[in-house]
């Protein structure tokens, strides 16, 4: 049988549900149509340059999820090819939950939210820790930054997928809501003017 792409998220197990609750037939069109891609493609690779956070997903050797939250300058989470994408791993409350998992099961999840377009997009792979390439950290860091990193996370792309917007609120980051009132602003401010020669107007 030919191994899917999405099988990475479709086990056996999770197609049985699927047909038992009424899906699996969708999905399998889904699937026929080509299904879920595993390469960046060019709408991918813009999507996750705009993106200034994301949630990274591991799992210790004998399968306890953990979810870590990644924050940077949009882009900081870097497509190096069309399979593998990077990011600087600054110092934090150094538990390395995420390193430790790493060392123990390299299985490992992206999920990247665009909140004002209510988009979300989830990608499967494996991811290694590299703490012993200074071109590739250099590469990874801005250099406008603070921060020093500590080491780099190369993640192998296995699957991706763009999840429906369903239930998503739109949220807004301080940036974008400047780039929101501002406008509004300066033509408040002109209005004003306006109002204000039309009444000292003789």
């Amino acid at each position: 049988m030919t191994q899917l792409i999405s099988d990475i998220a479709f086990t056996p197990t999770v197609k049985t549900v699927q047909e038992k609750k009424g899906s699996r037939e969708n999905y399998a069109k889904m699937e026929q149509k080509g299904g879920w891609k595993d390469t960046v493609t060019e709408d991918l690779a813009t999507f996750i340059e705009e993106r200034d956070s994301f949630y990274l997903g591991t799992a210790s050797g004998d399968g306890q999820p953990y979810i870590q939250h990644r924050g940077g300058k949009p882009g900081f989470l870097k497509v190096l090819d069309e399979r593998t994408l990077a990011f600087a791993d600054f110092k934090g409350n150094r538990q390395y939950l995420s390193t430790g998992n790493l060392l123990d099961n390299d299985k490992a999840y992206i999920f990247l939210m665009d909140y004002p377009n209510r988009r979300r997009i989830k990608i499967w792979g494996t991811a290694r820790v590299v703490d012993d390439d200074d071109t590739l950290i250099e590469q990874l860091t801005d250099t406008d930054y603070k921060g020093k990193p500590e080491q780099a996370i190369v993640f192998t792309i296995k699957a991706w997928d763009v999840n429906c917007p369903q239930h998503i609120t739109r949220r807004y980051s301080e940036a974008e809501v400047t780039d929101i009132v501002t406008p509004l602003k300066t033509q408040i401010a002109d209005l004003a003017a306006q109002l204000e020669t039309a009444l000292s107007a003789p």
